[in-house]
């Protein structure tokens, strides 16, 4: 579903004819801001005779992204995304058990497919290394659960930015990345493995520094 949603911001940046030339001359770094609303995959093993297949889930939120970008060349570049670490809930059913967080840097190679015009279409592959702590999850009667400490996997991410003055851009970016983790009782005994994959929709602002190309 994500892929099909990224697919079509592509087409659609592609498809847009009617831009206004503007020289990429701003400079090979950028600085954005953006709000991020994280939309979880949640899929999840059965845990037999207890928890139903898909019935681990986290909640969704809005977080705040900071991302910092290098033009190697006007089309070439890699982005770093940052945040804080952010907390999520987490439910079985309709039952929280407690919470977790998690810092979920991405760093991906990105190629901007018309660098010269206001409007900039890009797509991005790359990778996600998530750092998982502040685990308190227990179920009432049974026992506390545990997570892994961390999980790699592979980003992709698709947007474009759009100049509306000397260095400043508005920027609109879609990205999707693997992220899982096992759940594990005392004793490190597993029981099941969560696949959060989170899609992260994005809209802020940039400024483009540092000299011409």
């Amino acid at each position: 579903m994500r892929f099909r949603l990224l697919s079509t911001l592509i087409l659609f940046a592609l498809g847009t004819i009617a831009l206004h030339s503007a020289r990429a001359d701003d400079g090979p770094w950028e600085v954005r801001l953006r709000a991020v609303y994280l939309v979880p995959e949640n899929t999840s093993d059965a845990i037999d005779g207890l928890v139903p297949e898909n019935d681990i889930t986290i909640n969704h939120k809005v977080l705040p992204d900071l991302d910092i970008e290098y033009f190697f060349t006007p089309h070439w570049s890699t982005e770093l995304v940052l945040t804080y670490p952010q907390t999520q809930d987490v439910y079985v059913g309709d039952t929280k058990i407690g919470t977790f967080k998690h810092l979920p840097p991405v760093l991906t190679a990105k190629y901007d497919f018309l660098p010269d015009n206001n409007f900039q279409p890009y797509f991005g592959v790359g990778i996600n290394f998530t750092i998982i702590s502040d685990v308190s999850l227990n179920v009432p009667g049974v026992s506390k659960l545990y997570l892994n400490s961390t999980s790699v996997g592979p980003a992709v991410q698709a947007g474009f930015d759009y100049k509306i003055k000397d260095h400043w851009y508005v920027n609109a970016d879609a990205k999707y990345f693997l992220l899982q983790s096992n759940v594990y009782l005392p004793g490190e005994v597993r029981i099941s493995t969560v696949h959060i994959n989170p899609g992260l929709f994005g809209v802020g602002v940039g400024y483009r520094f540092g000299g011409g190309h």
